[in-house]
């Protein structure tokens, strides 16, 4: 049913924008998903959106703890209205239960720490399994919670006095480094069809005006 509502809302878009949207899910991914831990300054957490969604990344994660996430629009462009957004916001531990959720998922908790016995970024596999990059505060970085249950930590090398990226500028260095190797890669990273047909089907109600009005229209034929 999914295709045939997705084939009667395209004929109320430009063709080209279709063919854009089509485009783009050719690219997009849920092999590495990014999660921001308690991002307070919403400009780093907004271009870490923007960043994403250049780099083909489909779901984002959002740890709420002390701080509620916010989005900046004049630095998102509107990239976030692209992106899945998962946020974890309603229990005492909503880091814990991040974790919970993604690695029942069958993804990888990584963190992102600059410690000395981390995986280098050029080092890392991807080849073991899907990914969840976990990046923390600007201030503090991840939250002990995160850090004691990763399966494996990964850092960017640095050459330098300061000891780290700024949150937005090391989301983009690693997300450009391992979206390059996979698709590079023979690992399956693709979205399945249906995964494609699930978010055209949401991007083509946010770019029309009154999607409701059409999808009751496409029903009362049916």
């Amino acid at each position: 049913m999914s295709k045939e509502l997705i084939d009667f809302l395209k004929k109320f878009v430009f063709e080209e924008r279709f063919q854009n949207f089509q485009n783009v899910l050719d690219y997009r991914t849920r092999y590495i998903t990014v999660v921001l831990e308690d991002i307070y300054q919403s400009q780093n957490a907004s271009a870490v959106l923007r960043t994403s969604d250049c780099f083909g990344i489909q779901d984002i994660h959002i740890i709420e703890k002390k701080h509620i996430f916010q989005i900046n629009p004049d630095v998102t462009l509107g990239s976030s209205k692209w992106l899945t957004l998962n946020k974890f916001n309603s229990h005492h531990n909503n880091s814990q239960k991040a974790v919970q959720k993604l690695r029942a998922d069958g993804y990888r908790i990584v963190a992102t720490v600059p410690k000395n016995d981390c995986t280098e970024l050029e080092r890392f596999d991807l080849s073991k399994g899907k990914v969840a990059l976990f990046f923390g505060t600007e201030l503090t970085g991840l939250s002990d919670d995160i850090i004691n249950q990763a399966d494996e930590y990964l850092k960017i090398p640095m050459f330098g006095f300061t000891e780290s990226f700024n949150i937005s500028v090391s989301a983009a260095i690693i997300l450009y480094e391992l979206t390059r190797k996979l698709h590079l890669s023979e690992i399956n990273w693709q979205l399945s069809e249906n995964e494609k047909d699930e978010i055209l089907l949401v991007w083509l109600k946010q770019t029309l005006r009154k999607p409701d009005l059409l999808i009751k229209k496409f029903y009362h034929r049916k």
